[in-house]
């Protein structure tokens, strides 16, 4: 299933095994290096985790890893984990890295679809320290300014709980699912219910600090706005480690109003999605209004789809049900749909958690999915037909867990160009579609998972985005573009046109001059040259 096997670094193939009790030179020597270039204080031992101590490193690998087919035995896992408690001992694992020739895999925390923040897709890859940036997740809010400074290993979650334990009417737009770590959710654009209103998380960014190939940490004046463009939105790891975001916070009412509402087929879903895709991204631009599809059972052992319409208004219910009629009647939202809360109930409310949950639990940083699973991502520009839908129910019908998400764009997206930061996807998009198919033991038959979703994938092609067919980077999926020669002009780096479009062009000038040396690497980092 990889399709990088016949990418093998030999030079490094000595170094691959973490099975032995006995200790690498790299997971001696290491910890030794940082320690001795950490400028205050030295890193305690416990920071460092290797396989010998076997529960503490499998714990560790497995904290913050949402999907569970990453962790896999025959996955090739990290010679050593390094849980830095200073910027200080991030700078030094990186001087020690380079120094050492081992790579760097950083992890903030959150999705990460495909584990390439502490796994490799490669059978053989070069041997690598997991450097889990969890214990650096301070967060500082200033309603004064309206900015946050955010630390990388902080959750989404954490930072909006902040955000409301200084001001009820601030707030920030960033993503859904509340236990994204903070550093890489940020560098792939970190969309949310409030995009519409606000735009990305990362559009709302207005200083950053990371540590350089060097060692040198670099804030907004220091990296440069070149630096500082790519790494909103052009994907993490690629350029440095994030430490910390600051942050704009934006206006938010003292009191929205959320619905879910349902639909199945018996119901007329199909005609009601097909209207939803006309208005999605002209409603109102205080409204997000997300759609969840899945297949779901019925009377006599039959199956039907169910869509769900979930949604956040800035704004109270009788303001919202005027807008639903004149635009959206076709729904059917009454005032019994709608519940009036105040924003950071909201944050919980589309977070998934159970009803009643208070909002402190947004400071557990707790994912509310994990298990095995694949996806992938389009962009759509124009409604799929009412026949394009009812194809897509029986493709559908045919997984055991299928879910498809589609996110609504416009409002204010549609108003920011598409150089204005390294995420691109913007005017023309009416939705963000994500599939995704689960499974729940690691025995079952993946390979019929992948062929599905290949399937999935096929049937929408005619509805999706050309030229190239978009992809969101947060979703990543190794699987783009990987054995394919790629364009005409023999490029073979599909995917990075898939996620960033014409500004993959300026992400590949930024990398030759902030990371020549390409110490920033895994498998679908940006590279120093187009053509090799």
């Amino acid at each position: 299933m990889n399709p990088h096997t016949s990418f093998i670094l030999t030079s490094f193939l000595l170094l691959l095994s973490i099975s032995t009790a006995a200790p690498t030179p790299i997971q001696d020597s290491f910890p030794k290096c940082v320690s001795k270039h950490s400028d205050k204080s030295s890193p305690s031992t416990t920071t460092f985790i290797t396989a010998a101590q076997a529960s503490l490193y499998t714990s560790l690998l497995h904290s913050t890893a949402q999907n569970l087919r990453c962790l896999l035995p025959s996955m090739p896992k990290p010679l050593l984990i390094f849980t830095p408690t200073t910027e200080s001992h991030v700078q030094s694992a990186v001087v020690c890295a380079r120094k050492l020739g081992v790579h760097l895999r950083l992890r903030s925390g959150g999705h990460d679809y495909e584990g390439i923040s502490y796994t490799s897709e490669f059978k053989s890859p070069p041997p690598f320290i997991l450097l889990d940036l969890g214990k650096l997740r301070a967060i500082n809010v200033d309603v004064r300014s309206k900015t946050a400074w955010a630390q990388a290993g902080a959750t989404i979650g954490e930072l909006y709980y902040r955000i409301s334990e200084k001001s009820k009417t601030l707030g920030f737009p960033a993503g859904l699912c509340t236990s994204l770590g903070v550093g890489g959710h940020i560098t792939g654009g970190a969309y949310g219910p409030m995009m519409r209103k606000y735009g990305l998380g990362a559009d709302n960014v207005v200083d950053a600090r990371i540590v350089d190939a060097d060692g040198r940490i670099l804030d907004r004046k220091s990296m440069g706005e070149d630096a500082f463009w790519a790494i909103r939105g052009g994907g993490g790891g690629s350029f440095g480690v994030i430490l910390a975001w600051k942050v704009k916070l934006v206006k938010v009412p003292s009191t929205v109003t959320v619905f879910t509402v349902p639909r199945t087929l018996e119901q007329g879903a199909t005609k009601t999605l097909y209207k939803w895709q006309q208005i999605a991204d002209k409603i109102d631009e205080n409204l997000f209004i997300r759609v969840l599809i899945q297949p779901a059972p019925i009377a006599g052992g039959k199956r039907t789809i169910v869509t769900a319409y979930n949604a956040v208004y800035l704004g109270r219910a009788p303001a919202l049900l005027k807008i639903m009629r004149s635009s959206f009647p076709e729904l059917g939202l009454t005032r019994n749909d709608t519940v009036e809360m105040s924003w950071i109930e909201s944050v919980v409310y589309v977070g998934s958690f159970p009803a009643g949950t208070p909002p402190a639990a947004l400071l557990a940083g707790k994912a509310a999915f994990v298990n095995h699973f694949k996806a992938k991502s389009d962009f759509v520009k124009a409604a799929v037909p009412e026949g394009g839908l009812e194809g897509l129910w029986r493709v559908m019908m045919e997984e055991e867990a299928p879910l498809m998400i589609w996110n609504p764009f416009g409002g204010k997206m549609s108003r920011i160009p598409e150089a204005e930061i390294a995420f691109p996807h913007r005017k023309g998009v009416v939705f963000m579609a994500q599939y995704l198919t689960s499974w729940r033991s690691d025995k079952e038959d993946v390979r019929k998972r992948y062929e599905w979703m290949e399937k999935l994938y096929n049937y929408m092609a005619p509805y999706a985005s050309k030229n190239p067919r978009e992809a969101y980077v947060n979703y990543r999926d190794v699987e783009i573009g990987m054995n394919a020669v790629g364009r005409a002009n023999g490029s073979s780096h599909d995917w990075g046109f898939r996620y960033f479009k014409t500004n993959f062009h300026r992400l590949v000038q930024v990398k030759r001059i902030i990371d020549p040396t390409d110490f920033f690497w895994f498998e679908q980092s940006i590279p120093t040259a187009l053509y090799k």
